[in-house]
């Protein structure tokens, strides 16, 4: 299942173990080394690591949001600008209500999570105060991909989700791409290529849309959704943009 990552004998700083991802999810083909592969980054996780992961969209690199000194350590490995905040990552849409005050129908959050899409609410007081600390928001990811639900749902708390690149720098999606990073990741989980790695559009990551004003949305990154969240948010449940 696993193997550890070229020049790197262990976990730790500068030692990331890469762990291959079986196929399919833990009820397909292989279960026990699916199991084993959520366990080792939610293990990783919870000792304060920063675990590179597959999403439905990029190879993102994910934190603890509880852990103050990990959520820094994202930052740092990333050289973010610590004014731009950093998303949190559930596996299911009921956890959401836990760290986020919601103003608009259950069913629209159905509509769209999970998927390729961050919807960004008014966080509650449950969320780490440390976690983008400058705004009252907070961006909410449920990926469309069976290993971030598992992870996420194998943690006690969300997780701090971002892009696994250099900030400024292009998204990836392979684990070679962003191996510069590996040196200060815990684990890398390999997904495989998600994607066509040849296509930019498949680089956009996200949509991202401020769902905080009832009643209205703003596009905040037009992302890879652009057009159906629009239709969905327009058509169906008769938002306006916030421009408007």
């Amino acid at each position: 299942l696993a193997r550890v990552a070229e020049g790197a004998p262990g976990p730790g700083p500068g030692r990331a173990r890469l762990v291959l991802l079986p196929p399919g999810g833990g009820a397909r083909p292989d279960p026990h080394g699916w199991r084993e592969a959520v366990a080792a980054a939610a293990g990783a996780l919870q000792a304060g690591g920063l675990v590179a992961v597959p999403t439905d969209t990029v190879y993102g690199v994910a934190c603890l949001a509880q852990d103050s000194a990990a959520v820094r350590s994202i930052y740092s490995l990333k050289g973010r600008n610590g004014a731009k905040p950093l998303a949190i990552c559930l596996g299911d849409v009921e956890r959401l209500y836990r760290y986020c005050q919601v103003n608009v129908p259950d069913e629209l959050l159905r509509d769209l999570l999970p998927g390729p899409v961050t919807l960004v609410l008014e966080r509650s007081e449950e969320l780490n105060k440390d976690l983008n600390p400058f705004t009252s928001l907070v961006g909410v990811r449920i990926p469309n991909h069976p290993f971030m639900r598992d992870l996420a749902r194998a943690c006690s708390g969300p997780l701090a989700l971002t892009s696994a690149n250099i900030s400024s720098h292009s998204s990836t999606l392979t684990v070679l791409e962003f191996q510069d990073l590996w040196p200060q990741l815990s684990l890398i989980i390999d997904g495989g290529p998600i994607g066509d790695i040849q296509s930019p559009e498949c680089r956009l990551g996200s949509t991202v849309v401020d769902l905080s004003v009832s009643g209205k949305f703003s596009i905040i990154r037009p992302g890879c959704a652009l057009t159906p969240t629009v239709d969905i948010l327009k058509k169906k449940y008769g938002l306006v943009p916030e421009s408007s």
